[in-house]
């Protein structure tokens, strides 16, 4: 098989994954939106979806780059076409899983996890850029902490800027700005998830020699590419996640809604200002508890929440299981092609 042809391939499959994303983390979007009736669940997804292209207006590439590094690249070696190739079925395969199994875990990180297994397998250990990995993984701890202690406090705000004003004049106003932080949601969400299929065609282009290794800007049509396959994949999403992430976990209002999408909102634009590839799932998990802790902690149904923290410890692991089985088997079967591709560099 020549270089283009893995290429090519390799790229449908990276857009697919974004379909998948957008589809799996669809819930992340929508399901407090859904949970407090302020929209219907096919209009909250066309909702979320517009602010998920939007978000290519406001954020560039640092994500993008960070992705793109996380194994070793050396410029042109179309050889590790196959590892990102074999890296991004190992996060599809975890995806539809949990998605089938109605549990929020990170793409994010099983497309990080797909990729380590593949490269260990084909290259070993020292392939993996270790400090774009560790900041990725300090996240895994930091992002539903934040999420919960900015969804406390935004939820306590709120309920003293507004501690006058009657429950329905309450309610009604908050149907209206959950629109807004809904939006707001949704393009920290697009703008931090699209790059990450971002950063594996520029590692896949920058591994075949189509791209120097330093690249600056990533050219226009893998920009549009991932932000539209991104929203593609939310407008079709899934209700199994929606239904555990929004009602599930805690009862809501359009109060709580707010609250809880705000303080994900205020995450996800930190940690995409600072190029780090940030798990949706993970932040709005944490907002969610965390807006239902100011009022009543056994509101909280922990055994949900403790399935969902399972997923997550599960995710990376079982997803680099995935990458490096499929890694094995393509060196099994294509070993020739690959010792060649290696020799062969810029075709």
């Amino acid at each position: 098989m020549d270089v283009s042809t893995i290429v090519v391939f390799t790229v449908v499959v990276a857009l697919a994954f974004d379909v998948i994303n957008g589809f799996h983390d669809a819930a992340n979007s929508i399901a407090t939106i859904v949970s407090t009736r302020v929209l219907s669940p096919r209009a909250a997804v066309v909702w979320a979806a517009t602010f998920n292209f939007v978000a290519l207006l406001f954020f560039h590439a640092g994500v993008a780059k960070t992705i793109s590094k996380i194994i070793d690249i050396q410029g042109a070696d179309p050889a590790f076409v196959y590892v990102v190739m074999c890296g991004l079925l190992g996060a599809i395969t975890w995806n539809l899983v949990t998605w089938w199994w109605g549990l929020p875990s990170s793409s994010s990180h099983a497309l990080i996890g797909g990729l380590c297994g593949a490269g260990v397998t084909y290259a070993g250990v020292d392939v993996i850029v270790q400090h774009n990995l560790y900041k990725t993984l300090w996240f895994i701890l930091l992002a539903p902490i934040i999420g919960f202690v900015l969804g406390y406090a935004v939820m306590l705000a709120v309920y003293w800027l507004f501690r006058r004003m009657r429950p329905q004049r309450v309610d009604r106003t908050f149907r209206i700005g959950q629109l807004v932080s809904a939006a707001a949601y949704s393009i920290g969400h697009g703008g931090n998830d699209a790059q990450k299929t971002m950063g594996i065609i520029l590692a896949v282009l920058i591994a075949a020699g189509r791209l120097p290794k330093d690249v600056g800007e990533a050219p226009t049509w893998i920009i549009v590419s991932s932000y539209g396959c991104m929203a593609f994949g939310t407008a079709i999403g899934g209700w199994r996640i929606v239904k555990t992430m929004g009602m599930g976990l805690t009862p809501l209002k359009p109060v709580g809604g707010f609250c809880a999408e705000i303080a994900g909102a205020i995450t996800l634009f930190s940690a995409t200002y600072f190029k780090i590839p940030v798990s949706t799932t993970h932040t709005i998990t944490g907002a969610i508890i965390g807006v239902g802790s100011t009022t009543k902690v056994r509101g909280i149904r922990w055994s949900v929440a403790t399935r969902i923290v399972w997923a997550w410890v599960f995710t990376i692991p079982a997803a680099a299981l995935v990458g490096s089985v499929c890694m094995a088997i393509v060196y099994r079967l294509a070993l020739s092609d690959l010792m060649l591709l290696a020799h062969v560099g810029t075709p």
